[in-house]
């Protein structure tokens, strides 16, 4: 394999390619054309190759030097780009935000936008979660969880108050005949979320409807699967409000009753304690507490 050419003889080659012409290229890089010829005469004899065609008003590329001069361009470009990426002084703070699979695609990817455009600064990396354990140094910088707000280490924002409605298809819905009862709906097929299959008994309880106990044939580990196989027709649900709320305005899925069951817990943003002076973190927190 031929050793690789010095990357000064390279640097020459490619701003002579780029400007046809030894003159320019000793301008950009600050040498004397003279230099310029040299290295690249260098680089020719170093590949056994003639890269330029020297004639008296000028210089061109032969077709070989048309050839090579392509990758080198590109490897230089690229080499630039890495190190201004890397290496800038102004390159943008990185912000490492987990949620859960449900509230990062219903509530917060729909509006992040909204924060982006308020601090280009700042880069969101959004991962999701179906159950979050705690966060790591090595992995998470702000965390929306599902709970209590009572967790070690962490300073807790509460994000809301969430409330929980019974969502079904339209289609079941006129299937259930007229009048539509809350009965009928939880005698019918019914999806429930895992870790939530208590929510029925707590709304009969908690408005007093004295409702069967579902015969679930399907359950779901999150609340947007729980949507999804819902709004394709299949059975009914509890779900949070805020998100089903889009399904509903968009018609897939109705809320055909005023039951709203209070949920005992909450979505709060979590932050280490020993990060809350960090600026983007502030900035997010008072973004996120803002909206809700």
């Amino acid at each position: 394999m031929t050793k690789l050419p010095h990357v000064i003889w390279l640097r020459s080659f490619e701003a002579a390619a780029r400007h046809s012409s030894f003159s320019a290229a000793a301008e950009e890089l600050n040498l004397t054309p003279a230099a310029v010829s040299h290295q690249i005469r260098l680089l020719e004899d170093h590949l056994g190759v003639q890269l330029f065609k020297r004639r008296a008003r000028g210089v061109s590329l032969t077709d070989l030097g048309q050839a090579y001069s392509q990758p080198i361009r590109k490897s230089f470009q690229e080499m630039q780009h890495a190190t201004q990426g890397l290496f800038q002084v102004n390159r943008k703070k990185r912000l490492r935000v987990r949620a859960s699979i449900s509230y990062a695609a219903l509530i917060l990817a729909p509006r992040l936008h909204e924060f982006q455009k308020l601090h280009p600064d700042i880069e969101v990396e959004l991962s999701t979660a179906v159950w979050s354990d705690p966060m790591t140094e090595s992995t998470i910088d702000a965390d929306i969880r599902y709970g209590m707000g009572d967790w070690d280490n962490q300073t807790c924002w509460k994000l809301s108050h969430e409330f929980a409605t019974v969502v079904c298809h339209p289609d079941l819905a006129k299937s259930l005949g007229s009048p539509l009862t809350i009965e009928k709906v939880a005698a019918s097929d019914v999806v429930q979320v895992i870790g939530s299959e208590i929510e029925w008994v707590r709304l009969s309880e908690h408005f007093g409807l004295n409702l069967p106990l579902p015969a679930s044939s399907t359950k779901a580990d999150s609340a947007l699967i729980a949507l999804q196989l819902i709004a394709s027709g299949t059975g009914a649900a509890i779900i949070h409000e805020s998100f089903a709320q889009q399904y509903i305005d968009n018609g897939l899925l109705v809320s055909p009753f005023e039951y709203r069951l209070p949920m005992r817990q909450s979505y709060f943003l979590a932050i280490k304690h020993n990060d809350l002076d960090r600026e983007e973190l502030v900035k997010f927190q008072t973004w996120m507490t803002s909206f809700q």
